[in-house]
């Protein structure tokens, strides 16, 4: 169970007291699922009885005992144990693996992974005065509040002349005002093309100076852009040798039995190095979210930059390598690739950058 599905197994939980009694409250847009703190135990803890614990009329610890017998008897949930003045502590089912639930949940998903209601029924206007890195701003920015069930509208300063899209559909409508000013470029971003542009554009803080330079062309490691869509490219090469070879992707343990005695020992214990993408790949969702919240794409393209290098190590052993055949371990970690390829085309996507199939 991902930190996302366990939120949604909480917000459930809430829902379902309120359906039949035993709380009277507004059920939360969202429930925050964290490490757990100073003598809490197990993977995960919420607080949610402590923000409810008011509107419902009783003590935190009273909120979290209705709410803990509905958790317990959620799928993928072990045990829950209630700690302080009302803290909710999960252990998870030990039988069930974590990442391999984020792969199957970002495959169901496909690009919308991330997507969500924290912004359903706002409609912001933003507004931007005439200049490029604004508007390129604004315009990933209402591409990041649509994610979040929200719209945007950009009007420009001096004039009105709203017109931007929500769900492929032109909007001129009115709502929050919200001021974008981002330091300006310092000359302009064009000759270094459309994707390239736009990536130096957004990936500084808002409060940045854009750098306009060629590095952001350059093939190599030290661009963030490169490692972002040389990743995602590499994902795509994967997919075309896997289907070359016969096989395709299926989320499922990522270490080769040690009865394989054809695996290389290099590739022994992928886990291990499968182990750094789940939190990039398990705080998508968050970071999209957070990005909506403050018109903060910057947030999201560091994000990207982060998924690329946790997901590049680990690619050298998706493909047998030598004399090895296809096995149940290079399904699983091909469908752990491509799930990270997901996420990464999706963010560029919203950035308004092409994610190539080559490069």
């Amino acid at each position: 169970m991902t930190p996302v599905e366990l939120s949604r197994t909480v917000l459930h939980a809430v829902r379902c007291a309120v359906d039949e009694g035993q709380l009277s409250v507004v059920v939360p847009e969202r429930v925050v699922v964290s490490e757990p703190g100073a003598g809490g135990c197990g993977e995960y803890a919420t607080n949610v009885a402590l923000q409810l614990a008011r509107a419902a009329g009783k003590p935190p610890r009273a909120v979290a005992e209705i709410l803990r017998p509905r958790l317990i008897a959620a799928d993928g949930i072990e045990d829950v144990v209630v700690t302080g003045p009302g803290f909710l502590n999960f252990r998870l089912d030990r039988r069930a693996d974590p990442l391999q639930d984020l792969v199957r949940e970002i495959r169901g998903q496909g690009r919308r992974y991330g997507h969500g209601d924290a912004l359903a029924g706002q409609v912001l206007t933003l507004r931007v005065p005439y200049e490029v890195r604004a508007e390129v701003v604004a315009d990933a920015v209402v591409r990041i509040v649509a994610t979040q069930g929200g719209r945007a509208t950009v009007e420009h300063r001096g004039g009105r002349a709203t017109v931007q899209h929500h769900g492929g559909r032109a909007a001129v409508e009115h709502g929050e005002l919200v001021d974008l000013r981002p330091v300006p470029a310092p000359e302009d971003p064009a000759p270094l093309g459309p994707d390239a542009a736009r990536w130096a554009l957004l990936h500084p803080a808002p409060h940045d100076r854009p750098r306009i330079t060629a590095d952001h062309l350059v093939q190599r490691e030290g661009n963030p852009l490169f490692r972002v869509r040389y990743a995602h490219a590499r994902v795509r090469s994967l997919g075309r040798g896997a289907a070359r070879l016969g096989f395709a992707a299926e989320p499922g343990p990522l270490d080769a039995s040690e009865a394989d005695t054809a695996v290389t020992p290099a590739c022994r214990a992928p886990a291990l190095q499968a182990s750094a993408l789940h939190t990039p790949l398990s705080d998508y969702p968050r970071i999209l979210t957070a990005a909506a919240t403050h018109r903060a794409p910057d947030r999201l393209a560091r994000h990207l930059v982060t998924v690329a290098d946790a997901v590049l190590p680990f690619l050298t052993c998706v493909l047998p390598i030598g004399e090895e055949k296809p096995s149940a371990a290079h399904r699983a970690r091909l469908a752990l690739a491509e799930a990270a390829g997901t996420v990464l085309a999706g963010g560029l996507s919203l950035l308004g950058i092409d994610a190539p199939e080559h490069l």
